[in-house]
C-alpha cells in the first residue's frame, strides 16, 4: 500500500460491532494487506471504495456467526475479508451499470476515474477474493461462494431487465432482491457456519438467518428511497424512480391505488426520471405503500430472529438478534 495508507474507515462503531471488535480490527488490517497490487490505480480505487463508510454488515455476519459457534481458528478473518471484497466488487460494477454519480455521500469510483477502471478494479477484487478462498482450503465454502457469485450476477441482470417494466409482480421483486442482495448475506452466515463445523441444523439456520436479514435490509433500502433523508443516505430521494426501478413501494401503490393512480405510476416507471416524483410520492402515501413495505421487512426480520433459536445463547447471538432489529429500525 502507499505510505500514507490508513486502515479502512467505517461508520462509528456500534454495540453490535463491539462484541467482535478485535476480529473487526483484524479484518480491517487484512483488507489493507489484500489490496496490495503492483498497479497503483488498483490500490487507489480499491481503497477509495473500501473507505467509503459502509456498515460492513456482510463481514460482520461472518465474525458473529463463527463466534456464536465458538470457532477458535483464524480463518474467519480471511473469510470476512473476502466477503467484503466480493461485496465491494458488486458496488463498483453496479455503479457503472446504473450510471451512478454518488454513493454514501461521495462521488462513485466511476464518476471519479471512469467506467473502465472501475469495472477492472471490481474484477481484481473478485479475483482476489477467490485467491483467499483457496487459502481457506474448504471446498464446501468455495462451492457456496462460487454458487452465490452466479446467483448475484443473475440477480443484477434480472434487475436490469426489470428497469422500465411496470408489470413486475411482488414475487418477481422478491426473486430479484433475493439474488442481488440477500444471497451474499446468506452466503456470509452460511460459510461462517461451515467454517465452524456447525451441525446441519445450525448450518441451515444460519443460512436462512442471513437470507431473511438481507431481504429485510433491501426492503428498508427501497422504502428509504421514498422517505429517507438524502444527506443521511448519501443519495437522492427518488433515485429508484429516476432509474425506472419497480421496487415494492411502487408495486404495492399500483396494486392498492385507483386505476388512474396505477396508470400514472406505470407511466413514471416506463419513462424514468423525476417528472412525476411529487405525484408518485402522494400516491405512495395515500395507499400506505411504505407501511406495507415496512411490514414485509418486519416479517423478514422476525423470521431471521426465529432462526437464531437454533444457536446456543451468547453475546454473539444477542448481537445477531440486535442486527435483525436494526435492519428495520434504521433510517439510513
Amino acid at each position: 500500500m502507499p505510505a500514507n495508507a490508513t486502515s479502512p474507515s467505517t461508520s462509528a462503531p456500534s454495540p453490535i460491532h463491539a462484541v467482535v471488535a478485535d476480529d473487526f480490527a483484524a479484518v480491517n488490517h487484512t483488507i489493507i494487506d489484500q489490496l496490495a497490487s503492483r498497479i497503483p490505480l488498483v490500490e487507489t480505487i480499491g481503497q477509495y471504495i473500501i473507505e467509503s463508510g459502509g456498515k460492513r454488515l456482510r463481514p460482520l455476519l461472518v465474525l458473529l456467526a463463527t463466534r456464536a459457534l465458538d470457532y477458535q481458528g483464524d480463518k474467519h478473518i480471511t473469510l470476512a475479508t473476502l466477503i467484503e471484497f466480493m461485496h465491494t466488487s458488486t458496488l463498483l460494477h453496479d455503479d457503472v451499470v446504473d450510471e451512478s454519480h454518488m454513493r454514501r455521500g461521495k462521488a462513485t469510483a466511476n464518476d471519479a476515474w471512469g467506467n473502465a477502471p472501475s469495472v477492472l478494479v471490481g474484477d481484481f477484487l473478485y479475483s482476489r477474493s477467490f485467491q483467499m478462498m483457496v487459502e481457506i482450503g474448504s471446498m464446501r465454502i468455495m462451492e457456496v461462494l462460487s454458487s452465490a457469485t452466479c446467483t448475484i450476477a443473475e440477480g443484477e441482470v434480472q434487475q436490469l431487465t426489470n428497469v422500465g417494466n411496470p408489470d413486475i409482480s411482488e414475487a418477481d421483486y422478491f426473486e430479484t432482491i433475493q439474488g442481488k442482495t440477500a444471497m451474499l448475506f446468506e452466503a456470509a452466515s452460511h460459510c461462517g457456519a461451515i467454517l465452524s463445523a456447525a451441525t446441519p441444523e445450525q448450518e441451515q439456520a444460519l443460512a436462512a438467518y442471513g437470507r431473511y436479514l438481507g431481504l429485510a435490509f433491501q426492503l428498508i433500502d427501497d422504502l428509504l428511497d421514498y422517505q429517507g433523508d438524502a444527506k443521511a443516505m448519501g443519495k437522492n430521494v427518488g433515485d429508484d424512480l429516476a432509474e425506472g426501478k419497480p421496487t415494492l413501494p411502487l408495486i404495492q401503490a399500483m396494486a392498492a391505488g385507483t386505476p388512474e393512480q396505477a396508470k400514472l405510476i406505470r407511466r413514471a416507471i416506463r419513462k424514468g426520471g423525476l417528472d412525476h416524483l411529487d405525484e408518485v410520492l402522494a400516491i405512495i402515501d395515500a395507499t400506505s405503500a411504505l407501511q406495507y413495505t415496512r411490514e414485509k421487512a418486519e416479517e423478514m426480520a422476525d423470521k431471521a430472529l426465529a432462526e437464531l433459536e437454533h444457536l446456543p445463547e451468547s453475546p454473539f447471538r444477542d448481537a445477531m438478534a440486535d442486527l435483525a432489529k436494526l435492519a428495520v429500525e434504521r433510517e439510513t
